[in-house]
């Protein structure tokens, strides 16, 4: 359960030296878009058939890191309804990451899913490739080793959405990502599918269409069961999310949106 979860959270929340080539990382993450600014707040609900299963959030901030202005970015994910009574989930993923290159400078991770606990707070050092991790439950350290353009679970959203080039991109290409999760380096790919307008609560909004793909097994019906929509316009903000999954179907629909940079891009009024 928590595993399918935590990786909804990422795909809503929306590189690796060792899946990149210089060249490619140069083509693909060199453009520095205007996608987000300080008071942008994102709100998803998550439908399991017709129950609403959990709501997913993200908030962005202005605050300081020591003497440094930087960017805070808040993901909470909250099971809620009936769903809560068999399964209570209240999740905080918080980043700290640098206002222009967006690198992941400090990342905390607050959780309970069901019974299970976590609360850990990890600080990078990228002159020398290591991620301190600290466990405030236990009190205990660990110094683990991270690749030179690692991204954390909520700064890969930020990421993308600001250097991105999707212009140099054709349906059937591949995004590679490398996100530092759980104390390991997690290789990750999504294929590019295209252009498709999409019909929304907001109305019809022309989308990019991607496929995450996921090791099959356990969780997913096949490694192709998920499926994201990213709004083709200056935001690129995920605007809808579905999960194949082996036990039924989760949705998850951007409900309500406040402080984009750039106009919310309507192609219909439905």
């Amino acid at each position: 359960m928590k595993n399918y979860k935590a990786l909804i959270l990422f795909l809503l929340f929306f590189s690796s030296t060792s899946l990149f080539s210089k060249n490619i990382i140069d083509t693909l993450y060199s453009k520095n878009y205007n996608a987000f600014k300080a008071g942008e707040f994102l709100e998803y609900k998550l439908h399991y058939g017709f129950f609403n299963a959990s709501y997913a959030s993200l908030e962005l901030k202005e605050e300081k890191l020591g003497d440094k202005k930087v960017f805070r970015a808040s993901a909470i994910g909250r099971t809620t309804g009936l769903a809560r009574l068999f399964f209570k989930v209240e999740d905080l993923y918080e980043t700290y990451f640098d206002k222009n290159l967006v690198k992941p400078l400090k990342s905390t991770r607050n959780i309970y899913e069901g019974g299970y606990v976590k609360n850990t707070e990890t600080t990078y050092d990228y002159g020398s490739n290591k991620a301190l991790l600290y466990n405030k439950l236990t009190n205990e350290e660990k110094e683990l080793k991270v690749s030179e353009n690692i991204q954390d679970i909520v700064s890969t959203f930020y990421y993308l959405r600001k250097h991105l080039d999707i212009s140099k991109l054709n349906p059937g290409d591949y995004i590679y990502v490398n996100i530092f999760f759980d104390s390991e380096n997690y290789p990750f790919k999504m294929k590019f599918l295209g252009i498709e307008n999409l019909k929304t609560k907001f109305g019809t909004i022309e989308c990019m269409k991607l496929n995450p793909y996921m090791e099959a097994g356990r969780v997913f019906r096949s490694n192709k069961g998920l499926e994201l929509w990213v709004t083709n316009d200056g935001n690129r903000v995920p605007i809808k999310v579905k999960a194949n999954l082996r036990v039924g179907t989760i949705v998850a629909d951007l409900t309500t949106f406040r402080g984009l940079t750039n106009p919310f891009k309507i192609v219909i009024n439905d």
